[in-house]
């Protein structure tokens, strides 16, 4: 849990604690996904707050399992490209939006159930009947990170489309980008074939659908794109240079023992390599900086430093 970025590890505890919480409180009769779960909006044990609360609730041991494996695998990622405040932003604002397409589908599987016994029946006349069956509708109940978490998946997908990982029980590694597309062509495919399997499937389009929309809204901003993908390369890249050193291969081993300086001058593999911690020790320092207060705390000759590294590499 040391080296997981501050926002993700504490995602994971509340996570954690709030199932925990959930498994002890049934003992003493209280059901905390029936109290902050997220009810249909018609139901009389709606609230607004539910739109929150719910994302941290889940049904079973392989429901938490699953979405915590996928938030801590992806979240990191995520987290040190964007920084802490952005990347909470935008997994609490998916799973609101989650939430929300939960609700319209909901409201039309009412619609058409109604319309179904009574094909007369208006939208006035909808909203009564609501009214009358509200209790009956609190077991309507939606819980689950899973609409926050499958943002996180695109979010990956998008800023890193061509990076190869693995899915099991797929042989070989896929892209990215493919790897999105399938878990959408399955979920569209599980909401239209399999409506009445438990399963929020819109909560978790919705949640890629928000994060579509707002990862667009900030790439079409100046600055959000190319400082999201230089953050990217210099993670991927840190990840390989470590991976490198651990294993003994060195991406320099074909250099002679005599570095040219830009002087013409040579200088020795000490100075060399003193000179290389150095700037590593202030590239170390300026990532730091990104990730207790963001990129925007950054100085000038700061941003120019990391963006000059990014392109060296």
């Amino acid at each position: 849990m040391r080296n997981i970025p501050i926002v993700t590890k504490n995602l994971l505890i509340i996570n954690i604690i709030a199932y925990l919480v959930t498994l002890m409180m049934e003992t003493s009769g209280v059901d905390l996904n029936s109290l902050l779960g997220l009810h249909f909006f018609m139901a009389s044990e709606f609230h607004l707050w539910q739109l929150v609360t719910y994302m941290f609730l889940h049904a079973g041991f392989t429901h938490i399992l699953f979405n915590m494996f996928a938030l801590w695998m992806f979240g990191v990622v995520i987290e040190n490209v964007w920084g802490p405040k952005k990347f909470l932003f935008y997994y609490i604002s998916c799973g609101i939006g989650a939430g929300i397409m939960q609700e319209i589908a909901q409201f039309f599987s009412f619609y058409f159930m109604i319309k179904g016994q009574d094909p007369s029946i208006g939208l006035m006349e909808l909203v009564e009947v609501g009214r009358q069956l509200s209790g009956q509708l609190n077991m309507w109940t939606t819980i689950g990170a899973s609409g926050a978490v499958y943002s996180i998946l695109l979010a990956f997908g998008m800023i890193f489309p061509n990076e190869r990982i693995f899915i099991f029980p797929l042989p070989i590694p896929i892209k990215a980008k493919w790897f999105v597309m399938i878990y959408v062509a399955i979920e569209l495919f599980s909401a239209i074939g399999t409506p009445g399997d438990n399963v929020a499937h819109m909560a978790h389009l919705g949640g890629m659908l928000f994060g579509f929309f707002m990862i667009r809204y900030w790439n079409n901003h100046p600055g959000s794109d190319s400082y999201g993908k230089m953050r990217g390369r210099q993670f991927f890249e840190n990840l390989k240079r470590n991976f490198e050193q651990r294993t003994g291969k060195s991406g320099q081993s074909g250099y002679s023992n005599m570095h040219a300086t830009r002087g013409g001058s040579k200088e020795s593999d000490w100075q060399y390599n003193e000179q290389k911690k150095k700037n590593q020790d202030e590239i170390d320092r300026i990532l730091d900086k990104i990730r207790r207060s963001g990129y925007d705390s950054l100085t000038k000759e700061e941003k120019k430093t990391l963006f000059d590294s990014s392109q060296e590499r």
